[in-house]
């Protein structure tokens, strides 16, 4: 049945907003072009939000829309105060958030504090001399006796972490693209000027920030290198997949900055932050950096975002470390840099169905759950053409990984040649497959994936075991996944089928009223790619 609508707070609940909450990310180039240039902008997520309000989901997360020369896509920041032209105003982000507001959404918008673009004043002036007031807001170093670069780092784009700037004499580090300078974010000054960016967008009246790549902001001082990584049977597509990332990254200095981004957003009130971790380390760094309640609220990393497949023993392993505890995860199954899930976890014949237990499994996760544009609509990732790439990594890395541009884009809103998305040329091309997936054909379907996510997002705000209860009982028994959920009074147990083949259903499944079926699920037996959770009575 299509789902009725919900939004907002569960009623009579003492948790904050975003314990539990869904969240829905939004990549502001590929949702919605209001003035025909082929590049989604602020007044088309504006004119959009109608949409997500339907959905059921608590809040927004709206990737960069900064001021950038646009060779990462708006994460190497040039103005981090200002609106990109080519996304509209301050004026257009103001009436964004009123807009959301007025419909029930928060709004988290992107902070990219490990670099900038090379384009910012700050490097201007810091690479301009040794001796500007701004030297030392960079990583700077001296080359090797031989000319070479300091150290072994690699970056994530290619080639070495340094590039070598005749201005100073010296090497600058970027993790990512060479027009990607890494900040000193050890340098007080430069944690001061990023909480007046911080501080900038509270004022206009955000509820939170996701923060991007956030132990990337410190590095080693004594620049010692890197070890290599063990092989561990994946391929291996980068220079950077060879080390152990022990010095470039992930430094002790990061929680006091997060304890001080902490203090800032405490002064608005009920502000979420949530931080985007990865790395080899990754699990032990987003329990550190959300540990109490004086860090960060929650952290995702890539656990599900790069898996090859979707397994019930990978996902009871991966949920190992967050069944209880203080820490409070996100999650994640798709974003902007990751390939999308139905292309990575089950055959070309079988998305629509796995996109529904994929799905109901999101939900279902102790923690945040994010839901990436167009997932919602179980939209496939695009094969984009060496000629149109727009992805720098892509281009770089060619053609060992799947394009992040695959991924990007434009929202399908009709079953039109440009998906409703533009009356212009598209700055990525959509497919006739997603194409078809559009909201305009899910949205009085009341099988879709669409309305499904709907009715998934209500069952999850009106059980509180669900939305922010226990996790207990996680077991991969085969290719079967379950698990409990639990709050008080109310045992919510969630079985899974995550595999093509149908599945008799263990015998251990306890009594229970079933409040949800997918794929043909029953008591007595799970289809392929199926689930069915069972309200329960308390366990004795």
């Amino acid at each position: 049945m299509i789902a009725e609508k919900f939004s907002g707070p569960r009623a009579g609940s003492s948790e904050p907003w975003w314990r539990g909450a869904a969240i829905y990310q939004i990549y502001p180039r590929s949702f919605q072009d209001s003035n025909g240039d082929g590049i989604g902008d602020l007044r088309g997520i504006t004119g959009r939000l109608d949409h997500v309000a339907s959905l059921g989901v608590d809040a927004i997360w709206i990737s960069p829309f900064f001021a950038s020369p646009m060779r990462d896509f708006g994460y190497d920041v040039s103005d981090y105060c200002a609106v990109d032209p080519i996304f509209g105003t301050l004026e257009d982000f103001d009436a964004l958030v009123a807009a959301a507001h007025a419909r029930g959404l928060k709004v988290l918008i992107d902070q990219v504090y490990a670099h900038t673009s090379d384009l910012h004043p700050w490097f201007a002036e810091s690479r301009a001399s040794r001796d500007s007031a701004r030297a030392d807001w960079y990583v700077w170093a001296d080359p090797k006796a031989d000319g070479t670069p300091p150290n072994n780092w690699q970056s994530v784009f290619g080639g070495p972490a340094w590039t070598w700037d005749a201005r100073r004499c010296q090497y600058y580090m970027h993790t990512f693209l060479k027009e990607q300078p890494q900040l000193n974010v050890h340098q007080r000054d430069v944690q001061d000027a990023l909480l007046s960016v911080a501080r900038f967008w509270l004022e206009r009246g955000v509820d939170g920030f996701r923060l991007d790549a956030l132990n990337h902001s410190m590095h080693d001082p004594l620049l010692r290198d890197n070890p290599p990584a063990p092989d561990n049977g994946r391929v291996r597509t980068r220079p950077f997949d060879f080390q152990l990332k022990v010095h470039s990254q992930s430094q002790p200095g990061v929680v006091a900055f997060i304890e001080r981004l902490r203090a800032l957003c405490d002064e608005f009130g009920a502000i979420h932050t949530v931080a985007e971790v990865g790395g080899d380390d990754a699990e032990a760094e987003r329990k550190a950096y959300t540990a109490g309640t004086h860090r960060l609220d929650s952290a995702y990393g890539f656990d599900f975002l790069y898996a090859p497949e979707l397994t019930a023993a990978f996902v009871a392993e991966t949920m190992k470390g967050w069944q209880q505890g203080e820490s409070w995860p996100s999650w994640a199954f798709e974003n902007h840099d990751a390939p999308r899930a139905v292309s990575r976890w089950c055959a070309p014949g079988e998305m629509a169905r796995f996109a529904r237990v994929k799905m109901a499994l999101l939900m279902a996760l102790r923690g945040n759950a994010i839901i990436y544009q167009g997932e919602e609509l179980g939209l496939e990732q695009d094969d984009i053409p060496f000629d149109l790439l727009q992805d720098p990594e892509a281009i770089a890395n060619w053609p060992l990984t799947l394009s992040r541009d695959g991924a990007r884009t434009p929202m399908p809103w009709v079953d039109q040649p440009l998906g409703g998305f533009t009356t212009g040329t598209p700055w990525l091309p959509l497919s006739d497959a997603n194409r078809r997936r559009s909201v305009e054909r899910q949205d009085t379907d009341e099988t879709s994936l669409l309305n499904l996510t709907r009715h998934l997002l209500v069952l999850r705000k009106s059980h509180p075991a669900l939305h922010g209860g226990a996790f207990t009982n996680c077991r991969a028994s085969g290719d079967l996944l379950s698990f409990e959920r639990t709050a008080g009074a109310q045992r919510i147990f969630c079985l899974f089928n995550l595999v093509a083949e149908s599945a008799a259903v263990m015998p251990s499944l306890p009594d229970g009223e079933p409040i949800l079926a997918i794929n043909g699920a029953t008591r007595h037996a799970l289809p392929g790619y199926s689930s069915v959770w069972l309200s329960c009575s308390p366990a004795a």
